[in-house]
């Protein structure tokens, strides 16, 4: 579905009003833009004091609530990045904190009011499903074991109030979001270009992915399909694995790629979040394919030519 069609479809599902929690992300960002060029009037919320911005602080419990009673749909994109650090206790708690905390916050407040919105788009991970070979896992397939997993379960779960009062809600387990301007590609642009990158670990883990035109026209999809609810696995329909991604980008950049990053270094410098990187899971789109959503890139090829310049 590409952004002229979910355009209309915001118009003819008479959205004029969201509220986009996590608005100042990488993905939040391009989301607001996209919507706001739709005609639609966007309310961001931060926790940190922002001219133009509502306020919310899931630690202390407080959130501007009239914003919300305006809404048409609420979409919460809030969380720290997973990648970022090295996962110690402290950071893990953050991790934690950022999403389900702030969940559980604002599907309890758009539980009470007095006019709620009509869904909640709120973002979960590909984390869910853990490490799983080989086999491919769906929207119904059970979570995987560990940290992500785990934190993914209670993310999902603290929406709970908002589904209880009616609230139609919808769940996209995002994969990995390709953009030149941040997330990983971002990260592994530099490195290539040099002729320094390479697989990582075997090479023979997953990677979903979705590109971020994809990514914003999905959410939007979302915002207006009255018959998707609950979990959407937001995901390329190509299954990639990292030896494939490795070759398609060292391919676009017009580079060498022979520079593997071992498996037991990734451990031994990140722990449990070096782990993380070495194993995946092949998540389809079968929800995305079932409803008849468009993707605009695919393919790996066709996404890194048209992001990468």
């Amino acid at each position: 579905m590409s952004f002229e069609t979910t355009s209309n479809s915001l118009a003819a599902a008479a959205i004029s009003n969201t509220c986009v929690m996590g608005a100042t992300g990488l993905l939040g960002r391009a989301l607001c833009a996209s919507l706001e060029r739709a005609g639609v009037a966007v309310t961001r919320y931060s926790r940190s004091p922002r001219p133009g911005f509502a306020h919310w602080d899931p630690a202390r419990g407080e959130i501007d609530r009239a914003p919300l009673e305006r809404a048409d749909i609420v979409v919460n994109l809030a969380g720290e990045d997973v990648a970022e650090k090295r996962w110690t206790p402290a950071r893990k708690q953050l991790l934690r904190d950022s999403r389900v905390q702030s969940t559980a916050l604002l599907a309890r407040t758009l539980s009470e009011l007095s006019d709620p919105p009509r869904a909640l788009v709120n973002a979960s991970a590909v984390g869910y499903y853990g490490d799983r070979g080989e086999d491919a896992v769906f929207e119904d397939s059970a979570p995987g074991s560990g940290f992500l997993p785990e934190l993914c379960q209670a993310w999902e779960a603290a929406t709970a109030p908002a589904a209880r009062a009616g609230i139609r809600v919808v769940l996209p387990r995002i994969g990995l979001v390709l953009t030149p301007d941040g997330g990983i590609l971002r990260r592994l642009l530099p490195v290539f270009r040099l002729g320094a990158g390479g697989m990582i670990g075997s090479g023979e883990q997953y990677m979903p992915w979705i590109a971020m035109p994809d990514a914003v026209s999905l959410l939007r999809f979302l915002m207006v399909a009255t018959d998707v609810r609950g979990p959407v696995n937001a995901v390329a329909p190509e299954a990639t694995r990292n030896a494939h991604f490795t070759e398609v980008l060292a391919k676009t950049v017009h580079r060498p790629a022979f520079l593997p990053v071992p498996g037991f270094a990734l451990k031994l410098a990140f722990g449990e979040l070096g782990q993380s990187l070495i194993t995946g899971a092949n998540v389809r789109p079968r929800v995305l394919e079932q409803v008849g959503f468009r993707f605009e890139y695919p393919r790996l090829e066709d996404a890194l030519e048209a992001l990468v310049r």
